[in-house]
């Protein structure tokens, strides 16, 4: 981890962090990509039966993102955005280009 947090930090900065994906995926018709959140967890949705799943990882401090048979791991940094612990690709980056590859069109965060 890049930032020394306790729990209850790290709770609300993941929190945030899922918030803030929800709040992207409220613009998108729903007919292509729907999500659902509960409890530290964000399923995305597509009408073919996929889901992704962005989630908080308390006892790692990170946030993981699962998508077909990928999966990320990210820390937040210093200035509050979130690295891959695997070379430094931005979450919400990342997540932007799954979501427009599993649409087949380009879409930005």
């Amino acid at each position: 981890m890049s930032t020394d947090q306790d729990a209850a930090e790290f709770a609300l900065a993941a929190d945030a962090c899922l918030e803030r994906v929800s709040s992207w995926l409220e613009d998108f018709d729903p007919d292509d990509v729907d999500y659902t959140a509960s409890d530290g967890v964000l399923k995305i949705e597509f009408p073919d039966g996929a889901t992704f799943v962005l989630n908080r990882q308390s006892a790692a401090q990170q946030v993981w993102f699962a998508a077909g048979a990928r999966a990320w791991h990210y820390e937040q940094e210093a200035d509050g955005s979130w690295r891959s612990t695997k070379g430094s690709e931005d979450l919400l980056k990342s997540i932007a280009e799954t979501v427009g590859a599993k649409l087949g069109r380009q879409v930005e965060f």
